[in-house]
């Protein structure tokens, strides 16, 4: 299937916890059906790739809280 970009990639500086910050990359994507959320670090390593629930098609600033809390859950793992 043919990936088609929603948002294309974004650098973003997330707070996390106790003055904490993670420089981040992120970008949204269709594959098929399926929406994507796939995060980098700022030196292009893969952090993780979120398939984001049917229905859930957000806007920009609703991806950044949702990149917060993905980036909260998989440092805490």
């Amino acid at each position: 299937m043919t990936q088609a970009i929603v948002q294309d990639w974004t650098e973003s500086n997330v707070l996390l916890k106790y003055d904490e910050h993670r420089d981040v990359k992120y970008r949204v994507y269709r594959d098929g059906e399926a929406l994507f959320q796939e995060i980098r670090g700022a030196d292009d390593s893969p952090i993780h790739t979120l398939e984001i629930p049917e229905g859930m098609k957000l806007d920009k600033s609703s991806y950044e809280v949702l990149l917060r809390y993905v980036l909260l859950d998989v440092i805490a793992a």
